[in-house]
């Protein structure tokens, strides 16, 4: 009997899994939107005022981190970002364009070093195992910090006083699970000075009035939104799980650090977001908010929009700036 390999599921343009288990993620969209997935390698000399690293977390380590490391005068530590990449928790990795053009722009404005880990992958692995590779790598920022590994450009220039999550839209939700997390923990001497989730998915399994009505883009529609979530999250769950619906958690007695919430006027699940928004603030949690007004979710990432869209442009602009100025004040 000839085992016939068939389609189980499939996320039109990202996605497609099969019944022995084999996932393939070659983009298959349109060919012009295919660059901002393309890997770009790490070069340690500076371009535009940014080197890069790949590095492995520890000896005989899975784990591997992203580095960039902005060109700036011998002026002091700078702080550092820990980045975790967005995909629904089922695509992308730290080293697409896409974030690389991203967090280039952040390092170099926000005079900071940024750490992207790669993060595996659902359905292979499913949540939490996302989360658990993010909560190492502050773990392994600790172990910096203490001195007990070393990493040239961390151990001489980064300021573990001063460590920032950020992360786009699941990669959002995965901030927000980290820095509950680590507040139950002692990370001294390393310190956690602010989360940055941009764009979360957050939501419940009942449709939002924004699900319902706000316009569907190129990096988020329904389809997707659904599917991925479906495919990373622990089995048997619905939408309602804490990851990704964590509106109405109890909050109080929890040392959350100061958060700078992103969100996109045209987003499908803004209104998820300013709910876990209202949230934060009953519960008395330092919480800023930040609206891109006129766009959608993770605009930002779209290098195709940016350069020939004038209002996507300026609200990149503005996001960068913002998000500069949050980690300046913290």
């Amino acid at each position: 009997m000839v085992f016939q390999r068939s389609i189980v599921d499939q996320v039109s343009g990202w996605l497609t899994v099969y019944n022995d288990g084999f996932v393939d993620r070659t983009w298959t969209g349109p060919p012009q939107f295919k660059f901002m997935s393309d890997p770009v390698p790490p070069h340690h000399n500076f371009i535009n005022g940014v080197a890069t690293d790949d590095l492995f977390t520890h000896p005989g380590s899975d784990l591997r981190v992203r580095v960039y490391l902005p060109e700036v005068p011998d002026s002091g530590k700078l702080p550092i970002i820990l980045h975790f990449h967005g995909g629904g928790f089922c695509i992308s990795k730290a080293d697409w364009f896409m974030y690389y053009n991203t967090y280039t722009c952040l390092a170099r404005e926000a005079g900071a070093i940024v750490v992207s880990t790669y993060l595996r992958l659902a359905p292979e692995h499913r949540l939490p195992a996302a989360i658990d590779d993010a909560y190492s790598t502050l773990l392994w920022l600790q172990d910096l910090a203490n001195g007990k590994v070393h990493q040239p450009w961390l151990s001489s220039k980064g300021d573990f006083n001063r460590v920032f999550l950020i992360g786009d839209s699941s990669g959002g939700n995965i901030v927000h699970q980290v820095a509950k997390k680590a507040a139950g923990e002692n990370l001294h001497p390393l310190r956690l000075a602010g989360a940055i989730p941009i764009h979360p998915g957050f939501l419940r399994s009942e449709k939002s009035k924004s699900e319902l009505e706000k316009p569907e883009s190129p990096f988020l529609t329904l389809d997707m939104l659904y599917k991925f979530l479906k495919l990373g999250l622990p089995v048997g769950s619905t939408r309602d799980h804490p990851i990704t619906c964590p509106m109405g958690e109890v909050l109080q007695g929890v040392d959350l650090p100061p958060y700078m919430l992103c969100v996109a006027e045209e987003d499908l699940v803004i209104d998820t977001e300013m709910e876990f928004y209202e949230e934060m603030k009953k519960a008395g949690k330092k919480v800023e908010l930040f609206v891109s007004n006129g766009v959608g979710h993770s605009f930002y990432l779209n290098k195709v929009a940016i350069d020939v869209d004038p209002k996507t442009s300026e609200e990149t602009r503005k996001l960068i700036h913002g998000i500069s100025h949050f980690i300046g004040n913290h």
